[in-house]
């Protein structure tokens, strides 16, 4: 059985999804973009859009009884790999060692033309 995370704490889902989804003891986010929970693009470069990006999976994670500390993996999606070292830089500083794993890949495009998405799935508490 399936529930559906929602949360204003975060940007509401800007298409045909939800903004999390848990599966037994599982809760998977959709990927989420450098918008503010009132739905406006923050300015600034990768440091200030990886900052955001993780504030809103801070919430969708809280909203589903978790936190970063129970994330076991991570998706990261960047419009330029260039940025990569300062887009680190920031992920890092929210996560502890053991790491989960991860995957970072550069992609054409994303959307609004933001600079990085993140997606995570995480253990329930």
């Amino acid at each position: 059985m399936k529930d559906i995370i929602q949360t204003p704490d975060a940007p509401a889902a800007i298409g045909p999804y939800s903004q999390a989804v848990t599966f037994g003891n599982l809760v998977i986010t959709s990927g989420q973009i450098p918008l503010t929970p009132a739905g406006d693009l923050v300015d600034g470069g990768i440091t200030e859009q990886t900052e955001q990006v993780m504030a809103n999976l801070k919430a969708v994670l809280a909203a589903a009884g978790t936190d970063l500390d129970r994330v076991v993996k991570t998706t990261v999606f960047l419009a330029d790999m260039n940025e990569f070292a300062a887009m680190n830089a920031v992920y890092e500083a929210h996560f502890r060692a053991p790491y989960p794993a991860r995957s970072t890949v550069q992609v054409a495009r994303l959307p609004r033309d933001v600079r990085v998405e993140i997606e995570v799935m995480a253990e329930l508490h």
